[in-house]
């Protein structure tokens, strides 16, 4: 189900224009790890899907998308998995450990919500990757936001960055405030270097 909806997937936004992806080899060849990436709209997700593959994306999820009996269903053949964002607890690192322990490929969007502005990240993605032990591949998208700016043909543009790993000379605290230091920093040089693409 997956491979049927992200190829035809493919085929549909390729017919609003080709995405650009740039530095693909940064992706580790084998293991579980996590691609944390900007997020200012909904067809961002769709994108980086695409971008990819072969590689499947297991999603981190706003539980309200699986609320609807249908969308859960398609949600779950999509391999997304629900998380609560206003009360998030220990059971929500849960499931993207087992998929990472799997050497599953997690996507995580660390702004937490569709915005073109710089916002505080949040930090899910580094526990996840701290606990985990694997590493964190940032990366930016700049494209289409929506069905207007798709129909638009604006181009859209996907870049990845080099492997954040837990610094493992320090105590763990310390360690992931340094790792939250080093995505926030990533993100947003590679979103000013894809702005010069």
């Amino acid at each position: 189900m997956y491979y049927f909806a992200a190829y035809a997937l493919k085929i549909v936004l390729s017919l609003f224009g080709r995405v650009n992806v740039f530095q693909k080899e940064k992706l580790p060849a084998s293991g579980g790890y996590i691609i944390a990436c900007t997020h200012t709209g909904w067809i961002d997700i769709l994108w980086l899907g695409v971008s990819v593959l072969p590689t499947k994306v297991h999603y981190m999820a706003k539980k309200e998308l699986f609320e609807s009996r249908p969308l859960k269903w398609l949600m779950k053949k999509l391999n997304a998995f629900p998380v609560d964002r206003d009360n998030p607890g220990p059971s929500t690192i849960k499931v993207p450990r087992k998929l990472l322990k799997q050497e599953k490929v997690i996507g995580i969007f660390p702004s937490g919500t569709r915005t073109t502005n710089q916002v505080p990240l949040k930090r899910g993605a580094v526990t996840i990757a701290a606990y985990s032990n694997v590493p964190i591949i940032p990366a930016a998208y700049i494209g289409p936001n929506n069905f207007k700016e798709l129909f638009k043909r604006k181009k859209p543009k996907i870049i990845f960055g080099d492997p954040i790993h837990l610094p493992a000379d320090m105590p763990r605290k310390e360690a992931m405030d340094e790792m939250m230091n080093v995505m926030n920093e990533k993100l947003y040089a590679l979103q000013s270097e894809l702005e010069q693409k």
